[in-house]
């Protein structure tokens, strides 16, 4: 998590859902709800707030071109 911490920028936005590391930075512009909604949470663990949101299926598919990784256990704490 702590290399995730490192990736909070509108250059480089990293996010962790349900343990796993996306880097939405090409998806920054795109996003519906506005950039500034994914910087809030770059570099964090965005899993309530995403969550929260409730986002459809298709945003939990395309979430998979975005996929760089899994936290691991060892690392998160």
């Amino acid at each position: 998590l702590e290399e995730v911490g490192k990736r909070n920028s509108n250059r480089e936005a990293w996010l962790v859902i349900h343990g796993r590391v996306y880097d939405v930075t090409r998806f920054l512009e795109e996003h519906p709800g506005g950039e500034e909604v994914l910087l809030e949470q770059a570099g964090k663990d965005a899993t309530e707030s995403f969550e929260d949101v409730g986002h459809s299926a298709d945003a939990r598919d395309m979430l998979q071109q975005y996929y760089v990784g899994e936290i691991h256990p060892v690392m998160a704490s």
